[in-house]
């Protein structure tokens, strides 16, 4: 939806961040007049700190909790192992 209302934006090209390609902020009206430095100052600020989307955490997440079980799973069956020789 367009509505009439100017809006000021800074569109950082280069994030530096493997997940995003570029970003469009809006300034809000009452910053609007601070020095173009500082503004895109904060913007990398901000993108430095978003980090990862949400999904790739996630699968991080469920792939290192598989590797645990795994892990205690085969510590466990050979502890078990070891027991039934002994």
């Amino acid at each position: 939806m367009i509505k009439g209302i100017n809006h000021s934006i800074i569109e950082v090209n280069e994030t530096g961040s493997e997940y995003y390609e570029r970003a469009i902020l809006v300034i809000k009206p009452e910053y609007a007049s601070v020095q173009r430095t500082v503004l895109e100052k904060e913007a990398h600020a901000l993108l430095n700190e978003m980090g990862a989307p949400s999904s790739f955490k996630i699968k991080k997440t469920r792939i290192k909790a598989f590797l645990i079980s795994a892990a205690s799973a085969a510590g466990g069956a050979l502890a078990a192992t070891l027991v039934f020789i002994i």
